[in-house]
């Protein structure tokens, strides 16, 4: 039986309540009652004035704002403005009825501009949602994976300059020199000028880069078969369960270990019961495998390929004896130790006379002076633990958890949150934009975890049984008579 619905109910005036118009299983209703938001006035209140000036947007609405944005995946904050105005939801979790008023789009533009943007708030957001996670008893953080992912820049990648740089240098390279010219006293040999650092003891470096004329705060990003772009590096932390411990934005052309030092300080300061830091094979580097061990931590790194020729003897064929401070080649001849040079590795030489007879010298060397060299670096026994604890069993689960933690937090953050690329320029912005969206990662899943543990509170009921009723009365009073029908 055909049947035509009856439109004229979309004209009718009900008498009903915008809390009751959100269901209650609603991702903002869990998001709402997980955490107060009323810490934000406590956070801003030196950014405003008490006496003077008009009245303001109040500032937890603009920040929910943001939240909206991120979560719901909005591209910009005049479109999120425009939901806003149609969807219950959004009004219900601002806090403003059917006819009150959104606020203008530019309006968050001015406030962060004028407010916001040298301030430390969203950190401050990021760390108070971490921190009731953490009351919850939600962070397993024995563990910390730390991985980097690049987010592309709003910038033309043709657009750019060539020019030379002053680049600091990795934060390692001055404990590298003093170290090295230890080694070389000890061996008798003279130390190294201090020629290429600065006098106030920060090693620096000259290097050309291409800089873009849009953001020139981003960096030229190129990995493996990956277009080159400019982009930044988003450097993060989470643990066992998923959760961002920390977040640190860089430059597309800062390599991850150099940014390594960073993230692990914060997130090592903050959670003193890490007892193993887990990374990828990128990070396995002397200097990072040192800074873990050395704060008492345990390295999980994977097998790292050795970058040898093909056909030519692998590295780890050539065995070291720590005793006597020297190599043996795979025909048993001993390789001496020669020098240390400055960039940390310590040289072993075969002697040129035993070479030139052997059978295998063209799987060994090839070099002119049938001369054998061997590197290791001085910090190489750092690496070497990093191998011992590769190879047990709690060290090859942690390092298999990696697909389901940090690559994890990065496939939401990328296919979820429209992390993929930023529409902000300067690194200041993508670093407040990128903590606002692991905040939000972070405050949807507490939200979502106190859901299924029966932590929220109960959904209030306003006055069902009034409502109800005084719909229906208004539905009849309003309702056209027999006699007058159109």
């Amino acid at each position: 039986m055909l049947k035509k619905k009856n439109r004229m109910a979309t004209n009718q005036v009900e008498f009903v309540c915008i809390s009751e118009l959100v269901p209650e299983n609603h991702l903002l209703r869990a998001v709402n009652d997980s955490i107060n938001f009323d810490f934000i006035y406590e956070e801003v209140k030196d950014l405003y004035s008490h006496r003077t000036g008009r009245p303001s947007i109040d500032p937890v609405v603009l920040i929910k704002l943001l939240m909206l944005q991120v979560l719901y995946v909005i591209r910009s904050m005049r479109q999120t403005i425009s939901e806003a105005q149609m969807n219950i939801a959004y009004r219900w979790f601002l806090g403003y009825g059917f006819q009150e008023k959104i606020p203008h789009f530019s309006t968050f533009g001015k406030n962060y501009e004028r407010r916001f943007k040298e301030s430390d708030l969203f950190e401050k957001i990021f760390v108070k949602i971490l921190t009731e996670a953490i009351e919850c008893g939600f962070i397993r953080a024995d563990a910390a994976f730390i991985d980097a992912t690049h987010v592309k820049a709003s910038a033309n990648k043709n657009k750019y300059i060539k020019k030379m740089a002053q680049h600091r240098a990795h934060k390692y390279k001055r404990d590298l020199f003093i170290e090295i010219n230890e080694d070389r006293q000890e061996q008798g040999k003279e130390p190294f000028d201090d020629d290429d650092n600065d006098p106030g003891g920060e090693a620096t470096e000259q290097k050309e880069v291409k800089e873009s004329t849009t953001d020139p705060e981003s960096g030229m990003f190129h990995k493996g078969d990956k277009e080159r772009c400019f982009a930044y590096t988003a450097s993060v932390a989470c643990d066992r369960n998923n959760f961002v411990l920390g977040v640190k934005a860089a430059p597309g052309n800062v390599h991850d270990s150099q940014m390594f030092s960073e993230i692990f300080e914060d997130v090592a300061e903050k959670f003193e019961e890490i007892e193993a830091v887990v990374v990828d094979a990128g990070y396995k580097t002397p200097g990072v495998c040192r800074e873990i061990v050395k704060a008492g931590k345990l390295p999980v790194m994977p097998y790292k390929r050795p970058m040898t020729k093909k056909g030519y003897f692998k590295k780890y064929e050539y065995v070291y004896d720590e005793f006597y401070d020297c190599y043996l080649c795979t025909n048993n001849q001993v390789l001496k130790y020669a020098t240390t040079n400055r960039d940390g590795y310590r040289e072993y030489k075969s002697d040129p006379q035993v070479c030139a007879g052997c059978s295998d010298r063209l799987r060994c060397t090839q070099s002119k002076n049938r001369t054998k060299v061997v590197t290791r670096h001085i910090w190489e026994s750092y690496v070497e633990i990093a191998e011992d604890v590769r190879h047990t069993p709690d060290g090859q689960d942690l390092y298999r958890m990696r697909g389901q933690t940090i690559e994890r937090v990065f496939a939401d953050a990328k296919e979820k949150h429209g992390m993929r690329y930023t529409r902000h320029r300067g690194l200041r912005k993508v670093q407040h934009y990128l903590t606002l969206v692991f905040a939000c990662m972070n405050l949807k899943k507490l939200a979502m975890w106190k859901r299924k543990r029966g932590m929220l509170p109960p959904i209030p009921t306003v006055f069902p049984a009034l409502s109800s009723k005084l719909s229906k009365i208004f539905a009849a009073c309003l309702s056209p008579l027999p006699g007058l029908a159109a």
